[in-house]
């Protein structure tokens, strides 16, 4: 383990492993051992790295950015809302201040991804994913963002893409000035004090770069595998984040916490 010159505006370090389990298990170390809020871990591999319904994360060695962040609070209503949501933001924004070639062909997918479409290609695919977990007071962030992977299994081919797809002469050199980047942002989408921001703008700024907005979408409702689907036009999102729908044939959108977008 080692500290790497990152700049952190949560005032916090980070720290590197060549290979770990997952950031998020090294993460949960790093709590028990007091570290402070704010600290990150990143990792060039992860033999059990895990997403949203415990999907694998494939992931090349060295080759992607593996991240986890440590934010400690006093209490559970503390944890500001959204959080997954505001992440997603947060990288998206990143994306975009890293490489400005890329403005406009970033969106958030609810209720954890981020897309990246090429120039000129409407179809999109998922370039980061963000996983969330908490023990009631420590928050997990896990992001995991695809820099410098050329290749995928079969099953992800049509599904992921890496930012040296759409920028060719990228190396896995940038994936620390992106994380620099994303951390910036990430510092002001949840750090700062909601006294001094507009407590909605996060949603205002999410309306703008949310994926499939204004579509007809089909979602799968409720938990993980469920079988109960609902087609509809994605409104937007909820003061908590939740995914607003008005499904085929009614007139008022209703809101979802749990669930899916069906978009591959």
């Amino acid at each position: 383990m080692e500290i790497i010159p990152i700049k952190n505006p949560f005032g916090a370090p980070v720290y590197h492993e060549e290979i770990v389990s997952s950031t998020m298990d090294a993460a949960r170390a790093y709590a028990a051992a007091n570290m402070a809020h704010g600290t990150v871990i990143t990792a060039d591999f992860q033999e059990a790295g895990r997403g949203r319904l415990k999907r694998l994360w494939n992931n090349e060695n060295g080759k992607n950015l593996l991240f986890t962040m440590l934010l400690r609070y006093k209490n559970f209503s503390d944890i500001p809302p959204a959080i997954t949501l505001r992440t997603g933001l947060a990288v998206s924004f990143a994306l975009e201040d890293f490489a400005p070639a890329l403005c406009g062909l970033v969106k958030v997918k609810w209720p954890n991804d981020v897309m990246i479409g090429k120039n000129g290609n409407t179809v999109m695919r998922k370039a980061a994913g963000i996983l969330t977990e908490t023990d009631g007071k420590n928050v997990f962030i896990g992001v995991g963002v695809n820099v410098a992977q050329k290749e995928f299994p079969a099953e992800y081919r049509s599904k992921a893409v890496s930012l040296i797809h759409v920028l060719p002469d990228l190396d896995a050199d940038a994936r620390f000035p992106l994380l620099e980047k994303i951390l910036e942002r990430l510092y002001f989408e949840i750090e700062q004090p909601q006294d001094n921001l507009n407590s909605s703008s996060w949603r205002q700024a999410l309306s703008q770069r949310l994926y499939k907005k204004g579509e007809v979408v089909t979602f799968a409702d409720g938990a993980a595998g469920s079988d109960r689907l609902i087609t509809g036009i994605l409104r937007g999102i909820g003061p908590g984040g939740e995914l607003l729908i008005i499904p085929k044939g009614e007139e008022k959108e209703k809101s979802f916490t749990t669930g899916e977008l069906r978009v591959y």
